[in-house]
């Protein structure tokens, strides 16, 4: 391509065609879609649109974020908005727990933020892969979350909601992991750096609400002034989200090594939080929390009523995810009680719910939990039945494999 050639496409004077755009994207180091505009006109709305994008996401919206986030991809957002976007929609799929559907959307925004330089998104976006990575037990989640974490504290100044929020993703991922001591250590790291936000959870809403209204009036630019205000208190509300999530599990890895003091402590505060933050589904999982602390200190009828509680919540805000834990908290619960009808209710729902969600290391943890319990009874046939699954969940095929060489013997 001449100079002159690229001086007219620059100075807006001809509109270069596919090929030539692609080429000039691999010579630049950025996505083709960077270089793509607006359509004419169409800047503020879609600003504010995003930013609606953003509370959304960051209030737990999912569904309805996911169906703006799809439309705003539609739409032929320009390039670069359409990595935020990405990440955003990626957001909620995790929240929903959809792991397989949040990844690829992560990848192509990780992707962009690279090529753009774009350092505390790129962290924010690293530290979502680490989540997925996570959830689906890939090997690569402690090094995907020090990655973010790095990346982070690289930025001058470092932002300390991202910080705090990439301590927490990196201290699950260490849990899963079952490194106790270096995940005690990044909960109480994250708590430290989090506890210094503010929660101003009701004024966002009050302009989430005036954007919509300023928006359905056809004024714009007050609709994008008021969503970014409400994006921004958002973003601070998702940090204290953060707070009493990592409290949570700070408490779980103590009552996992036993001590149960401290756990209770931390789950106070963990409630603490969810009341002043209105949290449903975060409250779901700290009483859950708490149910199995009451487990361990030997009051097991007021862990059930905490259970309970749990799972009600759960289930009024469908976080599949949740309702499956309650149940088999319940079926222990019943267990202790010498309940054997309740027990295999409660087990038969949570192996339903973790295979609905594709949860296959909790389904293994399932089936082998109530295998247990099965062969205290003495029912050692249905035990065996529920180890061999979670022998196949832990192992595809292997059981397969052993039916294949048992016939080829018989022959």
């Amino acid at each position: 391509m001449t100079a002159p050639a690229i001086f007219l496409i620059e100075t807006g004077r001809t509109r270069p065609s596919m090929p030539t755009l692609e080429h000039i994207a691999r010579r630049t180091g950025k996505p083709a879609e960077f270089f793509m505009a607006e359509p004419v006109g169409a800047t503020d709305d879609l600003q504010a649109r995003l930013l609606e994008l953003e509370a959304l996401v960051a209030d737990a919206r999912n569904h309805e974020a996911i169906s703006l986030g799809n439309a705003l991809l539609e739409r032929g957002s320009a390039g670069f908005r359409r990595g935020r976007i990405r990440f955003l929609l990626a957001q909620a799929h995790i929240g929903l727990s959809q792991p397989d559907r949040a990844a690829p959307l992560l990848a192509d925004a990780r992707a962009h933020f690279e090529a753009v330089n774009d350092g505390a998104m790129l962290a924010e976006c690293i530290g979502a892969q680490a989540v997925v990575a996570t959830t689906t037990q890939a090997k690569d989640a402690i090094f995907l979350a020090e990655m973010a974490l790095s990346v982070c504290r690289r930025l001058k100044p470092v932002p300390a909601p991202t910080e705090a929020r990439l301590l927490g993703i990196l201290a699950d991922a260490l849990v899963t992991n079952r490194d106790w001591d270096r995940a005690m250590a990044a909960y109480e790291e994250a708590i430290e750096v989090g506890s210094a936000m503010s929660d101003l959870r009701s004024a966002a809403r009050m302009y989430a609400g005036l954007s919509a209204g300023y928006r359905d009036a056809g004024e714009v630019e007050a609709a994008a002034r008021y969503a970014s205000r409400s994006a921004a208190l958002h973003e601070l509300f998702r940090d204290r989200d953060l707070l009493a999530k990592s409290e949570n599990s700070l408490a779980v890895v103590l009552i996992t090594r036993g001590d149960l003091a401290a756990a209770r402590i931390h789950l106070d505060r963990a409630l603490e939080l969810c009341d002043e933050l209105d949290l449903g589904c975060g409250r779901s999982q700290v009483l859950l929390s708490l149910a199995e602390l009451l487990i361990r200190e030997g009051d097991v009828d007021r862990a059930g009523e905490i259970a309970g509680e749990a799972l009600d919540i759960a289930s009024r805000l469908e976080e599949g995810p949740t309702i499956a834990e309650a149940h088999v908290t319940l079926g222990r619960i019943a267990d202790l009680h010498g309940d054997q009808a309740e027990v295999d209710r409660q087990f038969e729902d949570a192996i339903r719910g973790f295979e609905a969600l594709g949860m296959r290391e909790r389904l293994l943890q399932c089936h082998g939990t109530y295998a247990e319990v099965l062969e205290r009874r003495g029912e050692l046939a249905r035990a065996y039945v529920h180890m061999k699954e979670a022998l196949q969940a832990s192992r595809p095929g292997l059981l397969r494999r052993e039916r294949l060489q048992e016939r080829l013997s018989s022959a």
